[in-house]
Order: C-alpha cells, then sequence, then structure tokens
C-alpha cells in the first residue's frame, strides 16, 4: 500500500512564507515525476510545479519565481517552499507522484489528501 502524506499548509498573511512537504510511503519500486497541484474555491485543480528524478523543473506562470519546488530521493519526499505570498494562492494543495510500487510492473499515479493553504490579512 502506497501512501502521500502532506503537511505544512495553514494560515498565513499577504506577503508570507509557508513550506509544504509530501513524503511518499510503503512498497515504492522507483519514483519518477512529483508534483504540487491546487484547488482554490471554486476552481479546477491546476498544476502548481513538478520535478523529475535527474531533470527540469516546470512551474506554472502564475508561481514562477516565488515558489520552489525540491525533493529529496532518499526520503521519498518533495517539498514545495512557497514565498511573497498572495490571497490568490489560497488553495488545497494536492501532492503527486507517479510511481512504481513493487507489487505493480508499470508506474501509477498517487495523490495526497491536500492540505489547506488560506493566505489572508
Amino acid at each position: 500500500q502506497v501512501q502521500l502524506v502532506e503537511s505544512g499548509g495553514g494560515l498565513v498573511q499577504p506577503g508570507g512564507s509557508l513550506r509544504l512537504s509530501c513524503v511518499a510511503s510503503g512498497s515504492i519500486f522507483s519514483i519518477s515525476v512529483m508534483g504540487w497541484y491546487r484547488q482554490g474555491p471554486g476552481k479546477q485543480r491546476e498544476l502548481v510545479a513538478t520535478i523529475p528524478t535527474g531533470g527540469t523543473t516546470n512551474y506554472a506562470d502564475s508561481v514562477k519565481g516565488r515558489f520552489t519546488i525540491s525533493r529529496d530521493n532518499a526520503k521519498n519526499t518533495v517539498y514545495l517552499q512557497m514565498n511573497s505570498l498572495k490571497p490568490e494562492d489560497t488553495a488545497v494543495y494536492y501532492c503527486k507522484a507517479d510511481l512504481r510500487s513493487y507489487s505493480d510492473y508499470v508506474a501509477s499515479r498517487y495523490w495526497g489528501q491536500g492540505t489547506q493553504v488560506t493566505v489572508s490579512s
């Protein structure tokens, strides 16, 4: 059984910072791409940032220069450092991992349960 668990969300004032973490655990053989998505009130889920095992990171235009994604492969963990937060960044943030477990022959996409980020004064 594979699980992704996010942490680090909360309430922050505009201009503030938060750091999200997501740990993948269970019977994991390999992880390729990890990433963060978000879903704001009344909006569809959208990509925030992705990071492959060894390659170029990708960011939504709306977060470029403010958010930084990183990962620790030894810990199966992905991070999202969010700076200069704006009210429009308010959303539930979801962690995603494309990974293969020991019981699978092909990779599958796994999602975390989400963590709420609220940017408000």
